[in-house]
């Protein structure tokens, strides 16, 4: 599982534990047809109340694995800053694909950018990080599906 834990490693915010910790709890990422089920598994989607024509949404549903869902968490509280590369994140790099790299690129700008939007728009912190966990297991499932754990 080392190549998927070094990809995973790509992303800002998540190192060694971090990294080790969602491919142990998850495992082949592959095994999920669409970014959704996966944010489903982890726990990271809102809960519904719906009633004949009449559907809210509420907190989220706390259903998944705990322990993913935790880091990712305190991965999202790095995309408060403007996105860059640091000499760490480069050195983390290192040796990855192309394709990785560049899906590590589109994940810091999208997110940093979502967090100034949705922190502009005065949501509160712990909802505006959660959302951006939310987003992040997107990234994380893209990379999954081009890194096999076996490999």
């Amino acid at each position: 599982m080392q190549p998927l834990v070094s990809a995973l490693m790509t992303l800002r915010g998540l190192d060694l534990i971090g990294a080790s910790t969602i491919v142990a709890e998850l495992g082949d990422l592959r095994r999920f047809a669409h970014p959704r089920e996966l944010m489903g598994y982890v726990g990271l989607v809102p809960s519904e109340h719906s009633t004949g024509s009449k559907r809210r949404q509420g907190a989220i549903t706390k259903t998944g694995n705990g322990h993913v869902r935790r880091v990712l968490i305190e991965a999202a509280w790095n995309y408060r800053y403007p996105a860059r590369l640091s000499h760490a994140l480069q050195l983390r790099q290192e040796g990855q694909p192309a394709v990785i790299r560049e899906i590590a690129w589109r994940a810091q700008l999208r997110l940093a950018h979502r967090y100034k939007r949705l922190s502009a728009r005065g949501v509160q912190y712990n909802k505006l990080c959660v959302a951006i966990a939310r987003e992040l297991v997107g990234f994380i499932w893209d990379i999954g599906r081009h890194i096999s754990p076996s490999a």
